[in-house]
């Protein structure tokens, strides 16, 4: 096998790396469509406990605590356990928090049974990562990933099609319960059916074993960009649906059909963002910068936009922009990790993306009580700016990844210790 600092080209999956694809595809969408189903009964939720915009944002940004929090556990259980095994535990104990959250009496329940939901679904990505490395070559890894993660912006099409007329027919509890008991099914189909590890990458074991990811300040700055990125797409998640109900007047069901469009280019981004990842080699300035210069123009159209059209319009141009750079980010540390460490560095950089999934929708609500959409909306271009920046002062290949983290190369030299990050992402 070529070793990873070797930098192979984009290869063609094999059959046990298409069935974990599929596999993995559709835990993520269960995943994804069990989170994005409060946000389309928000406004219903709101009602019924009567709640503020803001106090709303705290239904959805409790998760994201709870989720944040244990991704990097996550990773490291993956890597203790085995990637199969703390994936079935994930989805088996989400699903059972999400039907939960059908059941919740009060707002206070609300935010306890959230937070459960949040810590079952963070032990997930970490794992998930690293069952898709241990079963595919460095040449297929992003391009494979660019799939299953795709199934996030599939998600956000199918979520507002089965949850919304749900919603409105039988009343925002029904959604919970129809999404968990899909959730069991998908666990039953993993637990059955994914593969058992094939690839065992040769190349020199690392002397720090996780603390060498979880205490890398250059791994924390691919966490930050993730954190960028999820501002932007948490954001908009979370408020376009209330924003189209409530300042644009349409009901909840064509508010959901409206998400197609964007949902639909964001799948097709990432998809090829993890395409452009592999033949970059990495490089995640080459996707990332011009990416998020785009993405932040559309969002400040977006936010001033007067037609429901123009909105609708400039927020597809800003999320599809935005969903190019999603496995870029991963990119680099994935193609140059062993495998043995990739679930603690997969499980660190979604914590930071999903700090962000943290921090949006609450400053949200607050800038949408207290200023408008507009300025909430507006507010999702930090994001954009923070991840472009991001991109250009971490390492780009393979080579200069390892050497920050001082990792031995692949015949087992030690690496030589990091003086600086240059503006190039090149160690000095």
């Amino acid at each position: 096998m070529v070793p990873p600092s070797q930098g192979p080209a984009r290869e063609r999956l094999d059959r046990g790396a298409k069935i974990t694809v599929t596999l993995l595809f559709a835990a993520w969408l269960i995943d994804y469509i069990d989170r994005l189903v409060i946000n389309l009964a928000l406004p219903s939720i709101g009602h019924e406990f009567d709640l503020s915009r803001a106090q709303q944002g705290l239904a959805v940004s409790v998760f994201f605590v709870a989720y944040a929090v244990c991704q990097i556990p996550g990773g490291m259980l993956a890597d203790r356990f085995g990637a199969k095994r703390v994936t079935c535990w994930a989805l088996l104990i989400w699903s059972a928090f999400t039907a939960l959250t059908g059941l919740a009496g009060s707002f206070a329940i609300l935010l306890v049974v959230r937070f459960l939901f949040g810590v079952a679904e963070g032990i997930f990505p970490g794992a998930s990562m690293k069952a898709v490395a241990e079963r595919t070559t460095p040449g297929q890894r992003m391009s494979a990933n660019g799939v299953v993660q795709s199934s996030n912006a599939v998600a956000a099409v199918v979520a507002p099609l089965v949850a919304a007329p749900l919603i409105a027919h039988f009343g925002w509890r029904s959604a919970f319960f129809t999404v968990a008991a899909v959730g069991v099914f998908v666990y039953a189909a993993v637990r059955l059916w994914l593969p058992e590890r094939e690839r065992a990458e040769a190349g020199a074991r690392t002397g720090g074993g996780t603390r060498t990811v979880v205490r890398s300040g250059t791994m924390w700055a691919f966490a930050g960009m993730f954190f960028g990125y999820d501002i932007i797409v948490w954001g908009l998640n979370t408020w376009v649906p209330s924003y189209l109900n409530q300042e644009r007047g349409l009901a909840l069901t064509s508010a959901g059909a409206l998400a197609i469009l964007p949902a639909g280019a964001a799948a097709v981004a990432v998809i090829v963002g993890g395409r452009l990842a592999d033949r970059f080699e990495g490089n995640q300035r080459k996707v990332v910068v011009p990416a998020m210069l785009v993405s932040s123009i559309a969002l400040v159209l977006m936010a001033t936009a007067s037609s429901t059209a123009a909105f609708v319009a400039w927020m597809t141009v800003a999320i599809a922009s935005a969903s190019l750079s999603y496995m870029p980010v991963f990119a680099v540390p994935l193609r140059s990790l062993p495998p043995e460490l990739t679930g603690a560095a997969a499980g660190l950089i979604t914590f930071g993306g999903q700090a962000g999934g943290v921090v949006a929708p609450t400053a949200m609500g607050f800038l949408a009580d207290t200023a408008g959409f507009g300025a909430a909306f507006g507010f999702l271009v930090v994001g954009a700016l923070l991840a472009a920046a991001l991109a250009c002062v971490t390492p780009q290949t393979t080579p200069a990844f390892r050497r920050a983290l001082r990792l031995p190369d692949a015949d087992g030299t030690p690496g030589p210790a990091p003086v600086s990050v240059s503006t190039e992402g090149e160690t000095r």
